[in-house]
């Protein structure tokens, strides 16, 4: 009996809403899963769940995580709806044609999250509905008996089909009511129900030849469905034996890897009649339509071959007819197993890849969703994966089995490796084992995780002075692992004794090439060396930055010429010129005086050697050739004149050598009295207001030198029994001394002191001790102290 569309509706409608009050309560069964079921050929957009709530998602996360469905299968029976949140049906779903006889249906996906990534497992359960009414294979079934087929013979009637499940399945068969006959139900081990038709009396062909009956197939579902087919029984002319097989059952198990057209087994059937009740053949007298494209028979030898696939069914009932050539027939059962041979090899779906990760991500973040089916079975098609390859990455399989998660094992460092590249292998465990094998690729982004390292820790520069501003000094270089602005490094001037505040700096560094150039010409003589630092930085957020010393050592080059301070060279309009007294009772080696001069320079241009040259008697005196000493070379005579001119040249030994001259007047003469002629006849040619101021400052000193004389004496004659004073530690010295210098902080070393002693010999005029003082006291950046020698 038929349903109406309009029943058969209300009854599925019903269906549903009862599913959906029970889903929130079987969705919350396990952490990992959400469970679902809804009956079978639902409309496309039709409601299987509230999926972001059972997840746990309210609607403002939802854009922020993305929700999204990923399935394994090639259509996708599922979507979202229009707001995101609810699981539903993207095309109708027949559940007998993607479970067939197999119970429970489920259909499984995977629903994924970001911010953060997350994967969970959602399995929806397709329940069966009376969608399918009972069919026979054949509409028409005829049956030819012959009449001498004793009463209780039974005669197979073939088995109806019905895709559905339980009690929506075939149930029963119904025969129309007859006397000659009666149905027989026989159900087999694997639960088929198959309709044999008995015979109760014996025919009679002279009273009726042909019987006409309807076999009814019914199930159990609601409402309840039925097929009929047509039995027609044409009774045939007596043959006294059937034909009989060696086997009821045949029963072979085969490998699914034989090759097509291969011999399965072969039936066997005997008659003990002769002639033409005796030629027996053979044919399928029911069999699915899937056997019937895999199973051929041989209808004279009862050959059965085959064209198997494990994946396909694993196993086939065939029913085999042998008829003789009276029309008699026997039946037998052939029950074929089909064996799994591993001729499947795993298949990895790649379903989603987050390239590329942060290499600051931690460990155990997914990277990559993997499927891996096989679909052999038992251990063939049980698959174990790996990662092949050498990469911070671990595969975690999911519960469900068949999923997999490729996540971080280790922490990321792009500096060594920016990408890795992993094979992902899928193994089963048949024999031999198969493999399948995907690629995967994994980006590494940058962080700005690596601050600039220079390439040494302190520089050093060597820079002749003089130098033009703006020559280039050194070029430091600093380098940064990162990538990108991360690792584009710009140079700064950090500080350091390159200049006071508030002046211009000695030199600046480039910020893209680190090169470092001098701001101002550098001057030796006033600074030997300085420091500053020069800090990397790169153009990350927020910015790493490193320091490194640059050391400028300034050169000396010979740009100052030596300097004469005594005697000094002041004499003409100035004054009188410096003189000394040399006694005619003088010997060979007699210190006459000592040329003192300076250079401001360092190194060889500050080495100064003496050389005498212009002498009236060349002969008669000799310079040191480093000490500057002016020392008589023979003993003075008589004919020697009594004015004597030398002319001292002091040179450095720079590249080029520079060089000053002194000029010194020696007067040959026991004492000043018999000197002052000499003197006078000197000045006679000089101007009037010189000579006159000459006299003065002559006589001033004179009473000056008394006047202190008589102060020494006094107080050497108080303190005798204390001890020399310390006024009168130079006694005993050489007749010019030089102390020790004294610098300033920004001066360098040098020839150049800041204070002397002079010390001068009792025998000497008084005039020539204040001519000294006088030319010494002119030099600003002299202190001279004077005192008297024994």
């Amino acid at each position: 009996m038929e349903v109406r569309p309009a029943a058969q509706g209300r009854a599925a409608a019903g269906c549903v809403a009862l599913l959906a009050a029970l889903l929130p309560v079987c969705c919350r069964a396990a952490a990992e899963r959400i469970r679902y079921a809804i009956p079978e050929e639902l409309g496309r957009g039709s409601l299987v769940g509230p999926l972001a709530r059972d997840l746990g998602l309210s609607p403002a996360e939802l854009p922020a995580r993305k929700l999204r469905l990923v399935s394994g299968d090639e259509k996708q029976y599922f979507t979202l709806g229009e707001d995101n949140a609810d699981l539903r049906v993207n095309e109708r779903i027949d559940r007998e044609g993607i479970c067939g006889a197999v119970s429970p249906c489920v259909l499984s996906l995977e629903a994924v999250v970001e911010n953060p990534f997350n994967i969970f497992h959602v399995s929806v359960t397709i329940q069966d509905i009376n969608d399918n009414a009972p069919q026979f294979d054949r509409e028409f079934v005829d049956i030819e008996m012959i009449e001498s087929t004793p009463p209780g013979a039974r005669f197979p009637l073939g088995s109806g089909r019905d895709p559905d499940i339980g009690a929506n399945s075939l149930q029963n068969y119904q025969l129309t009511p007859n006397p000659l006959f009666s149905l027989v139900v026989r159900e087999s081990p694997d639960g088929t129900k198959h309709a044999e038709l008995v015979l109760e009396k014996s025919l009679d062909r002279e009273k009726q030849r042909n019987h006409h009956l309807i076999l009814t197939a019914v199930d159990s579902g609601d409402p309840v469905r039925s097929g009929t087919a047509h039995v027609k029984i044409n009774v045939t002319d007596a043959n006294d034996n059937s034909p009989v097989f060696t086997k009821e059952i045949y029963k072979v198990q085969l490998l699914e890897n034989l090759p097509e057209g291969s011999l399965a087994l072969q039936v066997k059937a005997t008659d003990g009649d002769e002639g033409i009740n005796a030629d027996i053949t053979y044919s399928f007298s029911d069999i699915a339509n899937s056997a019937r494209q895999v199973f051929t028979l041989d209808s004279w030898t009862g050959d059965v071959k085959e064209a198997l696939d494990f994946e396909d069914t694993r196993g086939y009932t065939l029913l085999v007819e042998a008829r003789d050539g009276g029309g008699l027939v026997a039946h037998c059962k052939v029950e074929v197993e089909v064996l799994d041979v591993n001729d499947n090899a795993p298949e990895i779906t790649v379903l989603s890849v987050s390239s590329p990760v942060a290499e600051d991500a931690p460990v155990g973040t997914v990277v990559a969703l993997l499927n891996v089916i096989d679909r052999d079975s038992g251990e063939n098609g049980q698959v174990s994966c790996e990662l092949s390859g050498e990469a911070p990455l671990s595969l975690v399989a999911s519960s469900s089995g068949g999923s997999y998660k490729v996540v971080t094992a280790s922490a990321l460092d792009r500096e060594q490796a920016a990408e890795h590249r992993v094979t992902v292998v899928a193994r089963d465990r048949g024999i031999p084992a198969l493999s399948g094998r995907a690629a995967l690729v994994l980006e590494v982004s940058d962080v700005n995780d690596n601050a600039p390292v220079f390439e040494e820790a302190a520089y050093s520069a060597y820079v002749a002075e003089n130098n033009a501003a703006g020559a280039p000094v050194l070029r430091v270089r600093a380098r940064d692992a990162d990538a990108g602005a991360n690792g584009r490094v710009s140079y700064w001037l950090a500080g350091g004794s390159a200049g006071a505040a508030g002046a211009a700096p000695y030199v600046s560094v480039e910020a893209r090439s680190g090169a470092v150039y001098a701001q101002r010409s550098f001057d030796y003589e006033q600074c030997r060396e300085f420091a500053v630092a020069v800090r990397a930085q790169d153009g990350g957020a927020p910015a790493r930055s490193s320091t490194a010393t640059v050391r400028v050592f300034v050169l000396d080059r010979n740009d100052n010429a030596p300097r004469v301070l005594w005697p000094a060279a002041g004499a003409g309009a100035a004054g009188p010129a410096p003189f000394e007294v040399v006694p005619r009772s003088a010997e060979a080696g007699y210190l006459v005086a000592k040329v003192v001069a300076v250079d401001a320079d360092a190194g060889r241009n500050a080495w100064l050697s003496y050389e005498l040259v212009q002498a009236p008697e060349p002969a008669l005196f000799r310079v040191g050739l480093h000490s500057g000493e002016v020392r008589t070379a023979r003993a003075v005579s008589e004919r020697d004149a009594a004015k004597q001119r030398l002319v001292a040249v002091v040179k450095d030994h720079g590249q080029p050598a520079l060089s000053a001259t002194a000029t010194l007047h020696v007067v040959l003469a026991e004492s000043l009295q018999e000197a002052l002629p000499e003197l006078s006849e000197r000045a006679a040619g000089a101007d009037s207001p010189a000579e006159l101021q000459f006299y003065l400052v002559l006589a001033l000193a004179l009473l000056s030198a008394l006047f202190l004389l008589s102060v020494a004496l006094a107080v050497l004659a108080r303190l005798r029994r204390a001890g020399p004073p310390a006024v009168l530690r130079c006694l005993g010295a050489q007749r010019f001394s030089v102390a020790g210098a004294a610098f300033p902080a920004d001066f360098c070393e040098g020839t150049l002191p800041y204070s002397y002693n002079l010390c001068v010999a009792p025998g000497r005029a008084v005039a020539e001790f204040l001519l000294v003082a006088t030319q010494l006291s002119a030099e600003p950046a002299l202190s001279p102290r004077v005192c008297w020698c024994r």
